[in-house]
């Protein structure tokens, strides 16, 4: 009978309750084009100048201004400095990796009926890293009044028992999986704590659906070390085409595929010694594999209002992802009554795909060219990240995290301005930046600012360029979506360097 019950609210209940939140919403929605070293020592200033492939990726109408083929690919090496605040504790961690982070192409096709208006066709591709999610760091610290313990609980209140404890004849792994297929992700938290003596029922009984804690919550001085490793990117391949009229008006769109791969794997260690503890140690590791695939299109124009002034316009439409997740957990803890206990579960849960919607974003640009001399140019994008949606939304648990997302997060306003002086062959280039969070808690998560430098040596058919670009943002980072919900403080700082090889084709 048992059997047959859970079969029915297996039927019934959805099975798209894993582990998504507000801060995947923002990770897979933010996209900083690493771009070509021109582009970033100019801070991204762009979408009203054109004639560079990552400008492309601002404005699609950017590669209507190439006079000649051309392509261009560069290298980076990317730095994240992190100083990092836990209640009493202080970490610092560094992580510097070396990539390709651009790669593209244009082919200018010109008119040559001179009696027509339209002067030239663009046809291109370009590949940009837009993020990066190498990172690993260590918080530790004394929490004085909040254990591990209450994310078991918080996830166990109002379950019944018979939902989150084995049956005699089952193992570990069959159980964890068998909760997991037929009750969704919550569940599963709960009868990894039933199982390794975290919590306990008030009444032992099928229908109880009240718990209590075997780790004193009372209690104070709560030892925590978090270990946070994480592996991926986000990629963006652009086909683009583009076409010039007059040579005064340029007019362009982007088919964009996008790419997501990200590992993430986190541990905790807690220990306590107070004394109404029966749990004195906990070990708690989480794994995520996330990959997905999208789409999106850009739309944009350049004006030349006269030879030295430009302005632009752009609308990049929202990113439609299908994402698939995998995840695993492993729990141990040390009880004075129970002794070691490890619920390593071996399974590897295999969510249903699901789908996110991200922002849209629309860019303004200006720009002034001061004949072969120079240049400046300013950019201001904006983009509502409370338009985030999880899909289908029919569902009941994204549902409620769209609701969430819509009440936590706004609208963001981005500024960049960059500036360029030529003397015979050699550029100078310099940039600012200025990102407002895309949180309405701007304590929680700050506004980044930034600048970069750079220089460029053009020989003809072949320009090398060389960049460097430095940002700064505080953050947090908030141990889990509930119970230990405590965050880490973060003081990030972004050094990159690039490095980019461009030639006529």
């Amino acid at each position: 009978m048992k059997n047959i019950l859970m079969l029915c609210v297996g039927l019934t209940t959805s099975c798209f309750m894993s582990a998504q939140d507000v801060s995947d919403a923002v990770r897979y929605s933010m996209d900083e084009i690493q771009g070509t070293a021109r582009f970033r020592a100019m801070s991204g200033a762009f979408g009203a100048l054109g004639g560079d492939m990552s400008a492309v990726n601002i404005n699609p109408a950017g590669s209507a201004i190439f006079n000649n083929s051309h392509a261009s690919v560069s290298v980076g090496v990317f730095n994240k400095n992190d100083d990092i605040n836990y209640f009493n504790g202080f970490t610092n961690s560094s992580n510097t990796n070396f990539d390709l982070n651009q790669l593209g192409a244009t082919f200018v096709f010109v008119n040559r009926n001179e009696s027509s208006p339209w002067k030239k066709f663009t046809l291109g591709a370009a590949y940009d890293r837009s993020a990066d999610f190498d990172d690993d760091w260590v918080a530790r610290g004394v929490n004085p009044n909040n254990s591990i313990g209450s994310y078991f609980l918080s996830n166990a209140q109002n379950l019944r028992l018979d939902e989150i404890s084995a049956f005699p004849d089952e193992t570990i792994s069959q159980a964890y999986s068998e909760i997991g297929s037929l009750y969704g992700f919550r569940n599963q938290q709960a009868f990894l704590g039933y199982e390794g003596f975290i919590i306990d029922p008030v009444e032992n009984t099928d229908e109880n659906t009240a718990y209590t804690s075997n780790i004193d919550l009372n209690g104070t001085n709560f030892d925590q070390q978090y270990y946070y490793s994480s592996r991926g990117y986000n990629g963006k391949l652009a086909f683009n085409l583009a076409t010039s009229y007059e040579d005064k008006i340029f007019l362009g769109i982007n088919l964009n595929a996008h790419f997501i791969n990200y590992e993430r794997s986190t541990f905790l260690n807690e220990t306590n010694s107070n004394t109404n503890s029966t749990i004195t140690n906990v070990d708690f590791e989480n794994n995520l594999l996330t990959t997905g695939s999208g789409f999106s299109f850009q739309l944009g124009g350049i004006a030349k209002v006269t030879e030295e002034f430009r302005v632009g316009l752009s609308y990049n439409s929202p990113t439609w992802f299908r994402i698939s997740e995998e995840t695993s957990q492993y729990l141990a803890t040390t009880s004075t009554t129970e002794g070691n206990i490890i619920i390593n579960p071996n399974v590897v849960n295999i969510f249903p795909e699901y789908r996110l919607q991200t922002p849209s974003k629309v860019t303004g640009s200006l720009a002034y060219v001061f004949g072969k001399q120079g240049l400046i140019s300013f950019d201001y994008s904006i983009k509502d990240y409370s338009g985030v949606k999880f899909r289908p939304a029919s569902d009941m648990f994204f549902s409620t995290l769209n609701n969430t997302i819509n009440n936590s997060l706004n609208t963001a306003n981005s500024y960049r301005i960059g500036g360029e002086y030529r003397y015979k062959q050699l550029s100078f280039r310099g940039g600012y930046r200025f990102e407002e969070s895309p949180y309405k808690d701007e304590t929680f998560f700050g506004d980044l600012t930034g600048y970069s430098l750079g220089l460029g040596y053009n020989f003809g058919n072949l320009n090398l360029d060389l960049a460097f670009s430095q940002a700064e943002r505080d953050t947090n980072y908030q141990l889990y979506n509930v119970g230990l919900t405590d965050s880490v403080g973060f003081q990030s700082k972004f050094t990159d360097v690039f490095l980019t090889l461009g030639f006529k084709i």
